[in-house]
């Protein structure tokens, strides 16, 4: 769980860092899939920084994944979309209301809950059309993606967010199916590689435009909710004994916290000139 909550600070502020440089970068054509764009912002330190994070974070969230079930691990990343909130506040000036502190604490109490009831990794392999689903579900999310970067600009960052969120819950659930990092002939490598992928690009797409924190909701509700279900579904994952209400009702309030944070957390509007 530590690891998680560690993977939850390195994703949280590499969001802000890589927004910064993302929106700093030139325009792009507008597509949710804007390689280009993912070239551009490469260039800039603070992009470059927050990949560093994201590679600690992604270690950190493999070791979590290991060895706790997939709820714990993915409401434990939902406490990303707080740390984004604080980290927007100093770098994108970005003003937090008490609302907003209070969904923070809201989060916190959620994994808290969660931490108390999680129980042990569990042990099931899942069958190979799981396999197969995720490597299907990986390829719709880049043409998802492709759609999505042609809205508006409003909920864009939002769509864009939660598509990048699903490829990173297929690579939470091919994490558990695989035995080895070279077990090339399991379909969860291939749906790893192209949903984390895919994911990256999109959620790059998505800090460029519109505001940092809904789109690391939209990023929240799709790495968390699915992965979860799969991994009590297909693979095993139970809670202490007893304590199932206490671990639903945690991995709610994390989830409800960050949603909080994520209709409240658009940036002010410049005033208008007197």
């Amino acid at each position: 769980m530590i690891c998680a909550l560690a993977a939850a600070v390195c994703f949280g502020t590499a969001s802000v860092l890589q927004a910064v440089a993302a929106r700093a970068a030139e325009p792009g054509t507008g597509s949710g899939v804007d390689a280009a764009l993912l070239l551009r912002a490469v260039r800039q330190w603070r992009y470059v920084a927050g990949l560093g994070l994201d590679a600690v974070g992604f270690v950190l969230q493999i070791i979590a994944l290991r060895h706790i079930p997939i709820y714990a691990v993915g409401a434990a990343l939902a406490a990303s979309l707080a740390v984004t909130a604080v980290v927007a506040a100093r770098l994108l000036r970005v003003r937090l209301s008490g609302l907003e502190w209070g969904a923070v604490g809201v989060v916190c109490a959620g994994l808290l809950m969660l931490g108390l009831a999680s129980g042990e990794e569990g042990s099931g392999k899942g069958p190979l059309a799981l396999k197969l689903g995720l490597l299907g579900v990986a390829g719709l999310v880049l043409l998802a993606g492709a759609a999505a970067g042609r809205l508006p600009d409003r909920p864009r960052a939002l769509v864009l967010g939660f598509a990048a969120g699903t490829g990173f819950g297929v690579v939470e659930v091919a994490v558990r199916l695989l035995d080895s990092v070279w077990d090339v002939g399991n379909p969860a490598l291939y749906a790893l590689l192209l949903g984390g992928g895919a994911a990256f690009l999109l959620l790059t797409s998505a800090l460029a435009r519109g505001s940092v924190t809904a789109a690391t909701a939209g990023l929240v509700l799709g790495e968390t909710i699915a992965p979860a279900v799969a991994g009590v579904a297909w693979l095993g994952d139970r809670t202490r004994e007893g304590l199932t209400w206490l671990a639903v009702a945690g991995f709610a309030v994390a989830v409800a916290g960050s949603l909080t944070l994520a209709r409240f957390g658009e940036p002010p509007a410049d005033p208008a000139p007197p």
